[in-house]
């Protein structure tokens, strides 16, 4: 169900001192990144599942598109293939008009949201020790 494990290390410029070089050692920051796929179409992945989150917390797509920094097209477009991948929608847009009209989460959203987050954080925990042992290999 992992698809992919993505170690990436935050990196930081280097103080010019010895002493403040190991008071900044930056840590490695590792993340799981699942994508299931139907087909050519990436269904679900971590950039919907922002995105989701994003619509819960801003109660539309335009504001999540611009909490993440893309476009309301953009945007749109990864709800509708997100939704038109699954057997039930995970949102509810309401059209335009006087209160500006808005997208809230089915519940189906809310699951998938929830879900996607308990495989990362299972993720995490089943592979502690390989991770622990991975990092250790990253030059700090």
């Amino acid at each position: 169900m992992l698809s992919r494990m993505a170690d990436t290390a935050k990196t930081k410029p280097r103080p010019a001192t010895q002493s403040a070089t190991k008071a900044a050692k930056p840590r490695p920051e590792v993340r799981f990144r699942m994508r299931i796929r139907s087909g050519d179409a990436v269904a679900l992945g971590p950039g919907k599942v922002e995105l989701l989150e994003a619509v819960r917390e801003y109660g539309s797509i335009s504001a999540a598109a611009r909490s993440l920094g893309m476009s309301y097209r953009r945007a749109w477009l990864l709800i509708d293939e997100l939704n038109r991948s699954l057997k039930a929608p995970a949102t509810h847009s309401e059209q335009g008009g006087q209160s500006g009209g808005g997208c809230t989460l089915t519940p189906v959203g809310e699951n998938i949201i929830r879900l996607y987050r308990d495989v990362e954080v299972e993720a995490q925990r089943s592979c502690a020790k390989q991770i622990a042992e991975l990092t250790k290999l990253i030059r700090s």
